[in-house]
C-alpha cells in the first residue's frame, strides 16, 4: 500500500489552519503550522510532496517565504499552492512569477480545494517521473557513448600496432608521440598559449588519433621502409608520400562513416606532421599558422623521437643534443612558441618518456 502523500499547510489564521487540517487529513499526511518560521524549522526534517502557504502572514509573508524556498536547493523543487483571501490580480502575477503553481482563494471549498490539491500532485508526481527517465536516459546514453569511444579507440591502438609492426626501425615510436603530445598540450594550457583552440579539442579523440600519423606508411615498400641504411633521393621521395596516403585513406574512411569526429584528428596529424614553420616541408608546403595546431605539436614531438632514436643510417643522439637541435629550428623548421615551450617546460619529460620506453 502506497503511503501517503505529505502536504505542510501554512496560515496564521487557527480557524482557516483547522479546516485545512480536516480536509486534508483524510487523504494526506498533514503538517498544519501558524507561520513561516515554523513551516522551515519542519522542512528540516520532512520533505513534502506540495506546501500550502498563506500570502498574508505577519513577520514573514508568504510572498518572502516563497523566495526563501526557491534559493535553497533542498526545497526549490516543492510545488506550492498560495492561499489568500484577496482578489488582487497583480498580487496572483507576483506569486506565480515566485514560482507558485496556482492560487487558491479563502473561505476554502472543499472540493475545489481537493481537486486542485491533487492535480499539482499528479503533476509534481509526472515531473519525477520525467525526471528520472530522462536521468536514465542520459546515463545509458553515456554509457553507449563510453563504449563507442572505447571501441574507437581500441581500433586505432590495433591499427596504430600495424604500423609500428611494419615499420621495423622505429619501435614505440607511436606510444611515445602520444605521451609527448599529452605533455605538451598540458604545458601550453598552463601557460596560457593557443588556449582558445585547446578548448575546442576533444581530447578523447585527439590524442588517440594522434597514432595514426604514419599510417600511410602500410603503403610504402618495406625495400624503402626498412632499408638497412640511408635512403636514396628518389627513395626519400617515395618515403614522403605517406603524409598524403595517410590522409587519403583517412579521408575515406570519413566518407563512410556518419560520425566521424575521432578521424578528423587523425587526418590532421597525417596530412601535416611534416609540415614546416618556414613553408619548406610536405606534402603541401603550408607555413606559419596555416598548419593545423596539431600538426605544429606533432612536428616537435615527431622529430624529437627521431632524434633521440635509432636508426639504420644513424646512432641515437643524446637528449641535450636533440633539444639543441628543437630549439635551433624554432621560426624555420617549428612554431617558435612550441619551441619556447619545449626548451622552458617539457623537454625533461620528453628524456623521460624515451628513457622509460627503452626500459619497458
Amino acid at each position: 500500500m502506497n503511503k501517503p502523500m505529505k502536504i505542510i499547510a501554512v496560515d496564521d489564521n487557527l480557524t482557516n489552519l483547522s479546516v485545512l487540517k480536516n480536509v486534508l487529513k483524510p487523504l494526506y499526511e498533514t503538517y498544519p503550522v501558524s507561520s513561516a518560521a515554523k513551516m522551515f524549522d519542519l522542512l528540516e526534517r520532512i520533505k513534502p510532496d506540495l506546501i500550502l502557504l498563506d500570502v498574508e502572514m505577519p513577520e514573514l509573508n508568504g510572498h518572502e517565504a516563497m523566495r526563501l524556498l526557491k534559493s535553497n536547493p533542498a526545497h526549490k523543487d516543492i510545488p506550492v499552492i498560495f492561499l489568500t483571501a484577496l482578489v488582487d490580480e497583480q498580487d496572483e502575477m507576483t506569486g506565480l512569477e515566485l514560482g507558485a503553481v496556482d492560487y487558491i482563494y479563502k473561505p476554502f471549498v472543499a472540493p475545489l480545494l481537493l481537486r486542485r490539491i491533487e492535480t499539482h500532485l499528479s503533476l509534481a508526481d509526472t515531473k519525477r517521473e520525467l525526471q528520472e527517465l530522462n536521468t536514465s536516459i542520459q546515463k545509458k546514453l553515456i554509457g553507449k557513448i563510453v563504449e563507442v569511444t572505447e571501441l574507437q579507440n581500441a581500433i586505432l591502438d590495433i591499427v596504430a600496432d600495424m604500423v609500428e609492426n611494419r615499420d621495423e626501425t622505429t619501435g614505440g615510436h607511436i606510444h611515445r608521440i602520444k605521451k609527448y603530445l599529452n605533455c605538451m598540450i598540458e604545458a601550453l594550457v598552463d601557460a596560457g598559449i593557443y588556449s582558445d583552440e585547446i578548448c575546442a579539442w576533444n581530447m578523447d579523440f585527439l590524442l588517440p588519433s594522434s597514432q595514426l600519423h604514419d599510417v600511410g606508411k602500410i603503403a610504402i615498400s618495406d625495400s624503402i621502409l626498412n632499408k638497412p641504411g640511408k635512403l636514396t633521393d628518389e627513395e626519400f621521395e617515395i618515403m614522403k608520400t605517406h603524409s598524403q596516403i595517410g590522409a587519403d585513406a583517412i579521408g575515406r574512411m570519413e566518407k563512410n562513416t556518419k560520425d566521424s569526429s575521432f578521424l578528423k584528428y587523425a587526418k590532421i596529424f597525417a596530412s601535416t606532421h611534416h609540415e614546416r614553420w618556414d613553408g619548406k616541408g610536405y606534402p603541401n608546403g603550408l607555413s606559419g599558422t596555416n598548419i593545423p595546431l596539431e600538426g605544429r605539436l606533432m612536428a616537435v614531438a615527431d622529430v624529437y623521437d627521431a632524434l633521440v632514436s635509432v636508426r639504420p643510417y644513424k646512432e641515437a643522439m643524446s637528449h641535450e643534443q636533440a633539444v639543441k637541435i628543437i630549439l635551433s629550428g624554432g621560426g624555420t623548421q617549428f612554431d617558435p612558441q612550441l619551441t619556447q615551450i619545449f626548451g622552458n617546460i617539457v623537454s625533461d619529460q620528453f628524456a623521460e618518456i624515451a628513457t622509460i620506453s627503452e626500459s619497458v
